[in-house]
């Protein structure tokens, strides 16, 4: 071959190794320019509980920080009621553009699912896991009027008075009934669930000695503590937040006892991975914010972004374990 024609043949060579280099980077290129711009307009955080509730008052904090950082309006829009199924289902009905997002407790997205066939798991496979949010344990409280200080002395004191120990909780299938079913089954006591209509109810026989204990947040009987009024004997699970972490593990005097909640944000299931990317950035971010941090984790809850991946991980972790406990005690809700 000529030099001429080999010389010809190897800039043509090139031209198509350029050319295809080119063709190889536009769709992504493509991609990038096409993806929608998030936020592009004022975002909605529907929260599946009444205002003033511990969800509530993260989804607000939380919604401060970031209409800061993204200078965009985010309002709180609270849909109690319904087990937290309306709240879901405005999500799922929502625009996937990222504008409407779910703050959700794993109460919405486990044990309800699993305890009533209106409990909404339907609607949550319509939705996509964003960024978990935060997790922390629950705390068992006792009347000051029990005689007991500790675990241990609350096991000793339950088997010898078989049926008189009795466990409040804000209604059945809720975080502290089962909590009371795990406690009992390990315990191997005949200690009783006493359900009321909310927690107010229940909090008021827990001070009065008419029932005998309840597993609850922290915050929510912290004032009642400082009072003498109701006793604080350990926590459900180690904790980083300086509200719970010193306080005795229940899973020491009961091996095996252990659980925590959580909260996680959703969007509905069509949304782009590029806004969900967003979103969770943008959590992140907003969750490593002191004072938010601060104000949160005074209040027994640690936050704690993570991927829609370790969403996932989360709920699968615990539909199996509460599954057993709700199997076991044979818990349905109509």
């Amino acid at each position: 071959m000529q030099f001429k024609e080999k010389h010809m043949l190897k800039r043509h060579l090139n031209q198509i190794t350029v050319a295809l280099a080119l063709a190889a980077t536009l769709p992504l290129s493509f991609a990038q320019s096409a993806a929608p711009s998030w936020p592009s307009k004022p975002i909605k955080l529907i929260v599946p509980y009444a205002a003033g509730g511990p969800a509530d008052v993260v989804a607000r904090e939380l919604a401060l920080v970031l209409t800061a950082d993204l200078k965009q309006p985010v309002t709180v829009e609270n849909q109690g009621g319904g087990m937290g199924v309306p709240a879901l289902g405005v999500v799922t009905r929502a625009e996937p553009d990222g504008h409407t997002l779910l703050l959700a407790a794993f109460g919405n997205m486990v044990l309800q699912p699993m305890l009533s066939k209106k409990g909404g798991a339907d609607l949550v496979a319509k939705l996509k896991p964003v960024s978990t949010i935060s997790t922390g344990p629950h705390v068992l409280v006792v009347s000051a009027k029990l005689p007991v200080k500790n675990i241990p002395e609350l096991i000793d004191y339950a088997r010898a008075n078989p049926g008189k120990v009795s466990f409040a909780s804000a209604g059945t299938g809720g975080t502290a009934h089962l909590g009371m079913e795990m406690f009992k089954a390990l315990s191997k006591t005949d200690v009783i669930h006493v359900p009321y209509k909310g927690s107010a109810g229940a909090v008021n026989d827990l001070i009065s000695g008419e029932v005998s204990a309840m597993f609850s947040s922290l915050p929510s009987l912290q004032g009642l503590a400082d009072k003498g009024l109701v006793k604080v004997l350990a926590a459900t699970a180690p904790s980083k937040s300086n509200a719970t972490k010193s306080l005795p593990l229940i899973g020491t005097a009961l091996p095996g006892f252990d659980y925590t909640t959580w909260y996680a944000m959703y969007a509905p299931l069509a949304t782009p991975k590029p806004v969900v990317d967003a979103i969770n950035g943008a959590l992140t971010k907003a969750l490593k914010t002191p004072a938010l941090v601060a104000k949160i984790e005074a209040a027994g809850t640690e936050l704690q972004a993570g991927s829609p991946e370790e969403v996932q991980a989360w709920t699968q972790r615990d539909t199996e374990k509460w599954s057993r406990v709700i199997r076991d005690a044979k818990i349905a809700i109509e």
